[in-house]
């Protein structure tokens, strides 16, 4: 006797991107959309937003409501805190109401998780299911930064002045202790979890985070460092705990032409 797939819900954190991508979305996955970009699309790229499945972007998503996208409506929020603030204040908002399980995704995902179609599609049809700590992160790129962003932060090229990434404050504020030496994670903050993980935090807790989001200098970029943490959780598999960066995405092995 099959068991029934767990009731999912897909959070997309959108800001112009072309959401074309969701009408591959499974059927029995619900879809709520944020837009901080004003209703605005992108222009779309000269890729694909995901190589596994290139032809999803064949065609322009159609608007509907406020930002649109595959037939969906969504919700305006002020454009203040990323990802980080939608995620917050569906987790607030919605907290009686959460799926059993929560995907929660940027606009265009593939760009830190190649695979995300393949996950939700197996994450609907039960195939895959969370284990026992109802949290999982979406990537495949695995890396580490300290608590002042010294490692990656500082040094990123899109840090143009250097700055310190202040996650030790944010992870005192919000946590009540002090934050690791070592922060492990999988980069671009999308991540799976379930309702009993979500309100195994208080809902004061959760109204704070989603404050300090909206508040707090490169808040965004702080949680993508801590969301297991957030959640209760060290969501990094033993495998992968290392201080190297892991590249888990598959090498494409094409055949080369030799050039004379």
């Amino acid at each position: 006797m099959s068991v029934a797939a767990p009731a999912i819900e897909l959070v997309v954190a959108r800001f112009r991107e072309d959401l074309a991508w969701t009408r591959n979305v499974p059927a029995a996955v619900r879809v709520t959309i944020y837009d901080k970009g004003g209703g605005e699309r992108a222009a779309r790229a000269d890729e694909p937003d995901e190589p596994d499945e290139p032809d999803e972007t064949d065609e322009v998503a159609e608007t509907t409501g406020a930002a649109g996208g595959a037939g969906f409506g969504a919700i305006a929020l002020p454009n203040v805190g990323r990802e980080a603030h939608t995620y917050l204040h569906h987790l607030v908002e919605r907290r009686a109401s959460l799926a059993a399980v929560t995907v929660f995704c940027q606009g265009r995902p593939f760009d830190h998780a190649w695979d995300f179609h393949h996950t939700l599609r197996a994450l609907a049809s039960g195939a895959e299911r969370l284990g026992a700590d109802g949290f999982r992160w979406l990537g495949h790129l695995v890396d580490t930064d300290d608590p002042r962003g010294e490692r990656l932060f500082v040094r990123w090229s899109k840090n143009e002045d250097g700055r310190q990434l202040r996650v030790d404050a944010l992870h005192e504020a919000l946590l009540a202790s002090a934050a690791p030496p070592r922060l492990r994670f999988f980069g671009g903050a999308q991540l799976v979890v379930t309702a009993e993980r979500a309100r195994s935090r208080a809902p004061e807790f959760w109204e704070r985070a989603r404050a300090l989001a909206a508040t707090f200098p490169d808040a965004a970029h702080c949680f993508e460092r801590i969301w297991d943490r957030v959640f209760g959780v060290d969501g990094v598999p033993a495998a992968l705990r290392g201080d190297e960066p892991a590249w888990l995405k598959p090498v494409r092995r094409g055949v080369q032409a030799t050039r004379r």
